[in-house]
């Protein structure tokens, strides 16, 4: 998805941690049109979770007849979105000709490489009547090998993405590896992403990364004497056998891996050079982008 806030860097409340707990972050909502977005990546305080450069968390949100989501055609560079529902539906079109549904369970993966288009809108059926949405958008900055690489699109089916239990507690191994487990989804570089449901008084230890950090997307947690509220993300060093414990029915996402090194971001462009993010400023003013099949007429211009 675009980066719809006005500014890319948001502000977030910190609490400093302890031990293997570096900080907390508590984002602020920001109000786009009819649903709220929290973003946690990137702020001031954290630029990066190994290669994750950016994670929003959309909803969940209730739309009424005839409302709904629809960002039109905007380019990436760089990058590499993961779009995940929990709720609700969006409809994916991007510049390679790809038109895909974005349904719950299911991971989308679109590698920008050296340039693609997408928009995302909600089919005329689903804003037939009220409808939900509920999901993360989140960006992974590519090694820089592949910053220049042809751009892709990946789908998998929520039935292929692996789920182990852990001391009880159901684990879907998003991407990456972790309980013994690996799971199909396509990565760029070490990569780590689980989603875990713990019921009241389960406890989870988290995987071993270079780098993590663990959302709280609905629920409670306690690690050690820190409470991690509802919304907030825990930024961790690289420290082995960090258990968290749910104080109600929580849902979370780990996120982490190796970093792949600095990047500058401006808008919805990822590099590491800065001359690779001017070049696509001037290529999109210039209307050097391909378009996006079936969704030709509107774009989102680039900011001032």
């Amino acid at each position: 998805m675009s980066n719809l806030a006005s500014e890319l860097v948001q502000d977030c409340s910190v609490i400093s941690g302890c031990s293997a707990l570096k900080l907390v972050l508590k984002p602020k909502d920001k109000d786009l049109g009819g649903f709220c977005v929290r973003r946690t990546l990137p702020t001031t305080e954290c630029r990066s979770v190994g290669p994750w450069v950016f994670f929003d968390h959309m909803g969940p949100a209730h739309f009424k007849k005839d409302q709904g989501i629809d960002v039109r055609p905007h380019p990436h560079i760089g990058l590499a979105t993961v779009t995940y529902l929990f709720t609700g539906e969006m409809l994916h079109r991007d510049s390679l000709g790809t038109e895909a549904r974005v349904l719950p369970g299911d991971i989308n993966l679109m590698v920008a490489g050296r340039g693609i288009v997408h928009s995302e809108r909600q089919r005329a059926e689903i804003k037939a009547g009220p409808h939900d949405i509920h999901g993360l958008q989140l960006w992974l900055a590519l090694p820089t090998e592949l910053e220049q690489s042809e751009p892709g699109f990946f789908h998998y089916d929520q039935i292929d993405i692996p789920t182990v239990q852990q001391n009880g507690v159901p684990v879907r191994v998003m991407m990456g590896s972790a309980y013994g487990v690996t799971s199909p989804v396509k990565t760029l570089s070490e990569t780590l992403y689980i989603e875990a449901r713990l019921k009241t008084g389960q406890s989870l230890e988290l995987p071993a990364a270079d780098e993590k950090a663990l959302y709280v997307v609905e629920g409670e947690l306690t690690l050690k004497d820190t409470t991690l509220e509802e919304h907030s993300m825990a930024i961790f060093d690289a420290e082995a056998g960090i258990t968290v414990t749910a104080n109600r029915d929580t849902t979370l996402v780990v996120v982490g891996g190796a970093s792949v090194g600095k990047r500058y971001m401006e808008w919805n462009f990822v590099a590491s050079n800065k001359a690779l993010i001017e070049q696509a400023k001037l290529d999109w003013q210039a209307g050097s982008f391909p378009k996006v099949p079936g969704d030709e007429e509107q774009f989102i211009p680039l900011p001032e």
